[in-house]
């Protein structure tokens, strides 16, 4: 399958390390893999000029993770991009079970199912069970740049990610935005599972910033930035609770589960 991998570092090397064992494990070839590191300073830059990949591409400062996601994505071109984070641990043939179920419902967007927090449990044994049990469960529209598969073809439409360093991680709002305007059908699906452990690159820049870790990493007026009415906004944020609310409900009544869970003391909350 023609695809890329691309994700962005900011430190958090060991994180990085788990993320690319898991990547090679899974079944993707080094050379599909792009890494692209925004200044780190902790030994990261130096792992990913050694490590399997197909480019480790270094920039002199942060530049957001809007810029590394574009640089990643341009690197290869692949007629299929996965943009994730670094703080993420996949399963096998994770690559190709996404794009097998996008091509199988004509989908050019998705994102995985996931489990956030702590890794005390065996997640390869839990994966392969939920994603035989929820194989065919889908949230639409629901995405998250997390983890997102994406079609060559929504960049042509749409465009790439904003580069805008001071944004420091609202360019998957503005790029979400910009699907819903197109019209351009996104989804998640339990057909595969991610563990993502949380927000940990966000948390070190708030620490390297000197923001408590309970406040935002950037103060954006996001009605603004997207050019929202007051009342767009509002309905958008009210059917986007119902959704969540109805999905959550349906999924737990015919699975135990959800499509998004949070280890929390050693044991699952359903979301």
């Amino acid at each position: 399958m023609d695809y890329t991998i691309t994700f962005a570092t900011y430190n958090c090397l060991d994180y990085t390390r788990q993320c690319l064992d898991s990547l090679l494990k899974s079944g993707t070839r080094p050379e599909q893999i792009i890494a692209v590191d925004n200044g780190s300073t902790d030994g990261t830059r130096e792992y990913l000029q050694s490590a399997p990949l197909g480019q480790a591409i270094l920039n002199r400062d942060n530049l957001s993770c809007g810029a590394a996601w574009d640089q990643g994505i341009l690197a290869r071109q692949s007629e299929w991009t996965i943009v994730m984070n670094n703080d993420i641990v996949v399963t096998d043939g994770f690559a190709e079970r996404l794009i097998n179920f996008a091509r199988t419902h004509n989908l050019r967007v998705l994102s995985p199912a996931r489990v956030d927090g702590q890794l005390d449990y065996d997640f390869d044994a839990f994966a392969q069970e939920a994603q035989q049990s929820m194989s065919e469960v889908v949230r639409q529209p629901s995405a998250n740049l997390i983890c997102l598969l994406v079609h060559w073809s929504v960049f042509m439409e749409i465009g790439f990610f904003r580069v805008t360093p001071k944004l420091l991680g609202f360019e998957d709002g503005i790029f979400f935005h910009d699907l819903r305007k197109a019209g351009v059908a996104h989804a998640t699906t339990g057909h595969v599972w991610i563990h993502h452990f949380g927000s940990v690159t966000q948390e070190y820049m708030k620490m390297a910033l000197g923001i408590p870790s309970r406040d935002v990493l950037v103060k954006v007026k996001d009605r603004q930035l997207l050019n929202q009415s007051w009342i767009e906004r509002k309905l958008y944020r009210h059917r986007l609770k119902q959704s969540l609310r109805q999905w959550r409900q349906s999924e737990l009544a015919a699975h135990g589960k959800t499509l998004h869970g949070v280890r929390q003391d050693q044991a699952f909350v359903w979301l």
